[in-house]
């Protein structure tokens, strides 16, 4: 194995991974209830439960699913809920059971939820009460013979729970009305489950785990097959590189990614629950003075998040307040880490903000920077350990260092395929077993791989690239941008011209303040020549920049 990263590996991190350390994700989760028993595991508004109440409800759960529902291994169980304390209990509840878990964004419209619903064939639903009204307009659709349902607050105690819940109803109108015969209530499962009758389902690592869906933004959402095997190999690589920055059951992380987005899953949820970690869930990250508040109580150790959440932070004068001497890892992904928000991070927290690179299919973690990086390389990082990245053309052929191309994977993590979609998995997998991302990038001497945009992103002036990436991490260098976003319009003359849409941090900021800044810091081809302004720009469920939504609206617009 003669690969230019391996000199490059962070001391102490192996160049492999034992794949065959744990037998399954309920092996992680066995022996991380056994030994941190008496621990804290997760905590949200103010309740907290140990691992050996997480243990002891999640049975208690799985062992409903068992022999009230009568599910068997292999079924699947749609997982429809924000960051609460629910959440894990369901989820681990589905996997000690031998059932599959498709994870569902509570913020999905009807279409997409009925797609959803109905490709991965899920007759059973855990979903919370504000999403609900969007369930039952499509439900008889759907396979799903099963409802359970739960309030936000259901799990905090007496008498919080019903305080919780009715101002959520109530008094922020956040659940609108709803009715969907037969349905459960969570609380009740909990309350009837019968944990001496849970019947642990044996399970081995090339069973299924998830289908976790993806593509969305770009096309029908197609379930990506995780396996136990794929997740626990990328718990082992992730945990392997930040081994020595951690201390077991002695972390704090800060959750404020959904759980069910994959990123947040394996990172926040598995590897940090191997380690006896508390984890601190975020409900609703985008009020942000009520973020910065939960995070003043705590001495964290640890947090993820995407570039915008980071910028958000930034821009908030409590957040700059608060004591970040316990602070270990800040870890950034999902999207690209602008430099100008790294920068500033460490300006403010005194600490990096590590960039990491990956996908759905990939569990996600293919690439990290080492943890010990001060000065922002603007790079994805080094494959991880038993990872293999390679640069390839529009034939397949790999590519040689500093030439941009696509980047291909090849490692334990990567997803066996999409659900019912050969065709689909056939277009994304090479020959010998790389999966193509989609993403263009370049490899430096030493290893280092950069994205250079997305594939179906690049805007194309003249016959020259221009990558939205390249722009927008200029733009974001301006002391009165918050957000920008670039995308390509048809032009007469050039084929396509740059179009950049901000949102403004200094209200007396103008278009040609914008166009003269970028004149300054880009090649002629590239600078905007139209700029909009915009109160916000469209973002995912974990606050992702979805260009591909103003590339619609401009050609809705446009006819």
């Amino acid at each position: 194995m003669n690969y230019p990263w391996l000199k490059s590996y962070p001391n102490g991190v192996p160049h492999e991974i034992d794949i065959n350390e744990y037998s399954s994700i309920n092996d992680i989760l066995h022996q991380a209830f056994d030994k941190y028993k008496e621990r804290p595991s997760f905590t949200c508004m103010g309740k907290e439960f140990t691992y050996g109440e997480i243990d002891s409800l999640s049975q208690k759960f799985a062992s409903y699913l068992q022999n009230e529902l009568k599910l068997s291994k292999g079924d699947r169980v749609a997982l429809m809920m924000p960051n609460i304390l629910q959440y894990p209990i369901a989820l681990f509840g589905v996997l000690r059971a031998g059932m599959v878990a498709v994870n569902v964004n509570p913020l999905y419209t009807e279409r997409e939820l009925e797609h959803q619903l109905k490709d991965s064939g899920a007759e059973t639903i855990i979903i919370f009460n504000n999403s609900c009204h969007i369930l039952e307009k499509i439900y008889p659709n759907t396979p799903i013979k099963n409802i359970i349902t739960t309030g936000i607050g259901d799990l905090l105690g007496f008498p919080k729970s019903l305080i919780v819940n009715f101002v959520i109803k109530n008094i922020k109108k956040m659940v609108p009305d709803w009715n969907l015969p037969g349905h459960i209530k969570f609380n009740d499962i909990l309350a009837k489950g019968d944990e001496s009758k849970f019947r642990p389902t044996e399970v081995s690592l090339s069973d299924t785990a998830f289908l976790q869906y993806t593509g969305g933004t770009t096309g029908v959402a197609k379930g990506a097959i995780l396996s136990h095997g794929n997740i626990v190999a990328n718990m082992l690589q992730a945990r392997a590189w930040i081994k020595s920055s951690i201390e077991e059951g002695q972390e704090t992380i800060i959750t404020p990614l959904p759980l069910y987005h994959i990123f947040s899953l394996t990172a926040n949820c598995f590897i940090f629950s191997s380690i006896g970690a508390r984890n601190v869930l975020i409900t609703n990250p985008r009020d942000i003075p009520g973020f910065v508040k939960e995070l003043s109580k705590w001495d964290f150790s640890a947090i993820t998040g995407v570039n915008t959440l980071f910028n958000a932070l930034l821009n908030n004068e409590e957040f700059k307040q608060l004591d970040f001497s316990t602070l270990k890892l800040t870890l950034g992904g999902g999207m690209a880490v602008q430099k100008a928000v790294a920068q500033k991070w460490f300006q403010t927290t005194g600490k990096p903000l590590i960039e990491a690179y990956g996908l759905t299919e990939t569990s996600p973690a293919a690439c990290i920077n080492p943890l010990d990086s001060k000065e922002f390389n603007g790079k994805i990082g080094l494959p991880i350990c038993s990872t293999i990245v390679k640069i390839l053309d529009d034939d397949e052929n790999e590519l040689p260092v500093g030439e941009a191309g696509e980047l291909a994977i090849k490692g334990p993590q990567v997803m066996s395929g999409y659900w019912n979609r050969d065709l689909e998995t056939k277009k994304v997998m090479t020959k010998d077993g790389f999966f193509k991302t989609g993403d263009i990038g370049t490899m430096d001497e030493n290893g280092y791989f950069e994205i250079v945009d997305r594939k179906k992103d690049m805007i194309l002036v003249s016959g020259f690239n221009v990558y939205p990436n390249e722009v927008e991490d200029a733009i974001a260098e301006h002391e009165g941008v918050l957000e920008a976003a670039a995308i390509g319009v048809p032009d007469e003359k050039s084929g396509e011209i740059v179009k950049l849409f901000v949102v403004k941090k200094d209200p007396n900021l103008t278009q040609e303040d914008i166009i003269a800044y970028c004149r300054s810091v880009l090649t002629g081809y590239k600078v905007p020549k139209i700029v909009e302004f915009r109160e916000e720009l469209p973002k995912s469920n974990v606050g992702k920049i979805l260009r591909k939504d103003l590339r619609d609206e401009e050609k809705a617009a446009n006819g």
